[in-house]
């Protein structure tokens, strides 16, 4: 399995962290399930608007996918007024998971 890391920074003056976690449920993570290899996503945020997106894919070749594809790059596109600066991304291979079941809120 492997792994996706985007930092980002929610201009809070600009939307609330918890609007913006929102439009990313309602309109980000439908096409995420459309994507090939897609496992699944965990998105931590602070109050004053850092964020950290944590999405699993299949293979390698998955998680880079979506910049070949341009899914991460319509995105980015779509919502950039909601950032502070531009996100940054980095891949990583899962080594080991423990995560506890948590229920969708």
């Amino acid at each position: 399995m492997y792994s996706r890391v985007t930092l980002l920074e929610i201009d809070t003056m600009r939307v609330d962290v918890a609007d913006a976690v929102e439009l990313f449920r309602e309109q980000v993570l439908p096409g995420l399930h459309e994507q090939a290899g897609f496992l699944g996503v965990y998105v931590l945020g602070t109050p004053e608007g850092k964020g950290l997106l944590l999405s699993l894919w299949e293979t390698e070749e998955a998680a880079d996918a979506t910049a070949e594809t341009g899914f991460y790059a319509e995105v980015l596109a779509k919502y950039v007024t909601l950032f502070r600066a531009p996100p940054g991304r980095e891949h990583y291979e899962v080594l080991f998971a423990d995560a506890p079941a948590l229920a969708t809120g």
